[in-house]
């Protein structure tokens, strides 16, 4: 069981995701904005950030390149629907796991979350 933290600013897809994730054993905490998830950061320990690109307040770009600089041994994989956005995410290559396209399966990124999770165990 891991707990994963879930930045994305639309709430079908935030339950979307928690409802999957939890359904594999994980703790998920869900946030609506990169400045929401922050703050969840600083309030508790995760073992995973899945976060939007595109997001009100403070992009995912703009938060993954904090919470790198903050929490480095925490995995981040995106998500986008955007080709631009996808993108500016993988010159993050570096900071981040995977950037994954939506729409995406409860399959896929599922599989991406174990990978990321295992690469970081």
């Amino acid at each position: 069981m891991a707990r994963i933290l879930v930045a994305d600013d639309e709430e079908a897809l935030r339950h979307f995701l928690r409802r999957a994730l939890e359904a594999r054993g994980h703790e998920v905490t869900t946030v609506a904005a990169g400045t929401e998830a922050l703050d969840a950061l600083r309030q508790a320990t995760f073992d995973l950030l899945l976060s939007d690109v595109v997001m009100p307040e403070l992009d995912g770009i703009a938060l993954a390149l904090k919470v790198s600089r903050d929490y480095p041994q925490l995995p981040i994989v995106m998500m986008t629907g955007f080709m631009s956005a996808k993108a500016r995410a993988e010159d993050l290559n570096t900071l981040v796991r995977r950037v994954v396209s939506k729409p995406f399966s409860l399959d896929d990124i599922c599989r991406y979350v174990d990978e990321a999770l295992a690469v970081a165990a």
